[in-house]
């Protein structure tokens, strides 16, 4: 790849559109549900892998933040999602004051982070590794947004506690979304609980032993996912046995949302 005479965000996007493919870009726009209704309606894709998109993140690697702004702030799925991989880089590589710096900006621009994994790809990385030993309430804030990628921020962003061996935000979290509505929350829940039982099977199996029943299908099958098969057919049968009259109990202790959170970037 040939070197830039100067990092800014049209650089970037040229770089970008040279690895292009008109046939991956309707495979992406198909795969990430981008058509009326769906989770991400309108989504533009121009077709570049996620490889290609890696390596021209580091070859943008000292990207000026606020050109990576203007990545964010694209219309273009592959524009946001380089810059997101610039911004954890940059934030692996900052000083203390830097990365809280570096922590409020991702705060702050959560509106862009608006697809899966926009998501996946950063939420740990920044938020969940900035918050490590410190107070972890903007995430039950997150927990509690009408927005579906700021619920999924809250939940993921604890994988960074997770590999620390702290589980209470997870299992926290994961209660509050325990009945949420949307199959990307089902799968990502059922993931972290899934890497908690990696650490600490004990740990997961507790929380599967009250929750099982009545949780969302999916949710479940993620979080067994790496158990024997005997156990698996146990906690399925668990969940095969619960009554929609004991789900919607659950479902109704969770606090009630009516507007989305004021999230403050102080974090």
């Amino acid at each position: 790849m040939p070197a830039a005479k100067k990092s800014t965000a049209h650089a970037v996007s040229k770089c970008l559109q040279k690895h292009g493919s008109a046939t991956r870009a309707r495979a992406s726009a198909w795969f990430f549900k981008t058509g009326p209704g769906q989770y991400a309606q309108g989504d533009v894709f121009i077709g570049v892998s996620v490889p290609d998109q890696r390596k021209v993140s580091k070859h943008f690697a000292d990207l000026p933040l606020q050109e990576i702004d203007k990545l964010l702030q694209s219309k273009t799925h592959e524009h946001r999602l380089t810059g997101v991989f610039i911004l954890v880089g940059q934030y692996r590589a900052a000083d203390p004051n830097s990365k809280k710096a570096l922590a409020k900006f991702f705060l702050s621009r959560r509106p862009c982070i608006n697809n899966w994994d926009l998501v996946d790809s950063s939420a740990a990385q920044i938020l969940g590794h900035h918050l490590l030993g410190a107070d972890s309430a903007v995430l039950y804030k997150l927990a509690d947004s009408k927005n579906l990628w700021d619920r999924r921020i809250a939940i993921i962003s604890t994988a960074a506690f997770i590999k620390q061996g702290e589980y209470r935000d997870t299992l926290n979290i994961a209660e509050i979304l325990l009945h949420d509505t949307h199959d990307l929350i089902h799968k990502a829940v059922g993931w972290m609980l899934r890497e908690v039982g990696n650490k600490s099977p004990a740990t997961e199996e507790r929380f599967l032993r009250k929750y099982a029943a009545t949780m969302p299908r999916t949710m479940l099958r993620y979080a067994i996912e790496k158990f024997p098969v005997g156990k698996r057919k146990t906690y399925l049968g668990m969940r095969a046995r619960g009554t929609p009259a004991a789900a919607a109990l659950c479902k109704n202790k969770r606090r009630a949302k009516t507007t989305d959170p004021v999230i403050s970037p102080e974090v």
